[in-house]
């Protein structure tokens, strides 16, 4: 296994070890990241170790002693993480490890989009660069918006441990958006050499999982139980969206028999108890969060029901997004929307949705791949060559901008490719 590959698997699990034996969440978070900072130089010479976490988890606890100690009394003078003894993490009990680092940043005291970000660093180790871009902001701007959440965990006190339950419910929607959050770390990163992040969009269902068998309310949850449909639906495709070479396949060309129906089929029941039927919402939904989740995954659910490309519902996928974008007012989702009117056969409205965000997305490549796609299309090739080269410029990840290279390269010269 390799160590990227522990880094994904044990992070979360490690830190929150490292957290209950020092009551010191800077501390811990920093021992574990010298303790890999390590483990790559010392590893590839040495050879891995029979227990790398048991490795990383030793040397990472000298860290943490040998700081202590040259700390001495100013140490004992700072604010201490308020744990729980009660709730003290135990090595066998991997589950509510993770389960209670998600909740401490989803405290009420840290604002939800940096507890999200808080979660997606201390229990998914994601870089802070992707998580910048998923929240559409700079490197050093996410990295000092971390700095303060870390800080204000330690100032407030906030409890490494389990909610009581009349608090519990109030917490689900943080939750569930951080869950969110991190799959599409994983589903779609950002930059990187990866088109999609497996394991790390599994950890995210994985996570939700664990939350909704954690209690009732929890279970009871439509924000949980909306977004594990959506999940689940979107994840069933992640063998036939790389192919052989590692590139990236469109969803018109993916073999189908690839997807996971077992996860499909998981998705639509899923749906048919939010909704009753399939389709469309039967009951009323109790909140913009899991309303947002449930549109989604209805979305989702009309791609999984299609046989072949070409059965496709865009005029209904369509109309969900145009509900979507009415209940959050999101750029992103206005983007595909204009995806989806385009498929349903109505370019010219397509392309006004397109370009009246070049203003609220000017770097987001996907916007200009879009758009490119959308000009090629209506023969304005030069045009699209130009919003194709802008893609390029703006595009981190490395798959992706493979493909928008070919394509830029088919639209320059169609008869050469």
């Amino acid at each position: 296994m390799s160590l990227e590959q522990i880094h994904r698997d044990e992070w979360g699990r490690l830190l929150a070890l490292l957290v209950a034996h020092s009551r010191r969440l800077d501390l811990a978070e920093d021992a574990l990241a010298e303790a890999f900072e390590q483990a790559a130089r010392v590893w590839p010479g040495d050879g891995t170790p029979t227990n790398p976490a048991g490795w990383l988890m030793m040397t990472a606890k000298r860290r943490i002693t040998d700081r202590i100690r040259a700390e001495a009394m100013a140490a004992r003078k700072q604010p201490l993480l308020a744990i729980d003894e009660r709730n003290r993490v135990q090595d066998n009990d991997r589950g509510d490890e993770l389960l209670r680092l998600v909740l401490l940043a989803a405290h009420p005291a840290l604002a939800p989009e940096a507890g999200a970000a808080l979660t997606l660093r201390l229990v998914l180790g994601v870089p802070t660069g992707d998580i910048a871009k998923l929240f559409l902001v700079s490197e050093p701007t996410m990295a000092a918006r971390l700095t303060r959440a870390r800080k204000k965990v330690i100032a407030a006190g906030i409890p490494l441990a389990l909610p009581d339950a009349r608090v519990l419910p109030g917490r689900l929607d943080t939750v569930a958006q951080v869950a969110y959050l991190a799959f599409t770390a994983g589903y779609a990163p950002g930059s990187g050499p990866d088109l999609v992040r497996v394991e790390l969009a599994g950890e995210a269902i994985r996570l939700v999982r664990l939350m909704r068998s954690s209690s009732p309310a929890a279970r009871a949850s439509q924000s949980l139980t909306a977004l594990l449909a959506l999940m689940l639906l979107q994840h069933s495709r992640r063998d036939a969206r790389v192919g052989d070479a590692g590139e990236l396949v469109r969803l018109p060309d993916q073999q189908r028999s690839t997807w996971h129906q077992h996860e499909i089929a998981e998705g639509l029941d899923l749906l048919g108890v939010l909704t009753g039927r399939e389709t469309s919402p039967a009951i009323e939904i109790d909140g913009p969060v899991a309303a947002s989740y449930l549109l989604q995954a209805l979305i989702a659910a009309e791609h999984a029901r299609a046989a072949r490309a070409q059965d496709t519902d865009w005029v209904t996928i369509a109309d969900l997004y145009r509900q979507l974008e009415e209940l959050t007012g999101s750029p992103v989702v206005r983007l595909n929307r204009a995806v989806a009117v385009a498929e349903a056969g109505d370019l010219d409205a397509a392309m006004a949705l397109a370009d009246g965000l070049l203003t609220e997305l000017p770097t987001n490549h996907r916007l200009h791949a879009v758009r490119a796609e959308f000009l090629t299309r209506a023969g304005r090739t030069t045009q699209a060559g130009d919003a194709y080269r802008e893609a390029i410029s703006l595009c981190a990840n490395d798959v992706e901008r493979s493909d928008l290279e070919q394509r830029l390269a088919f639209v320059a010269d169609p008869e050469g490719q």
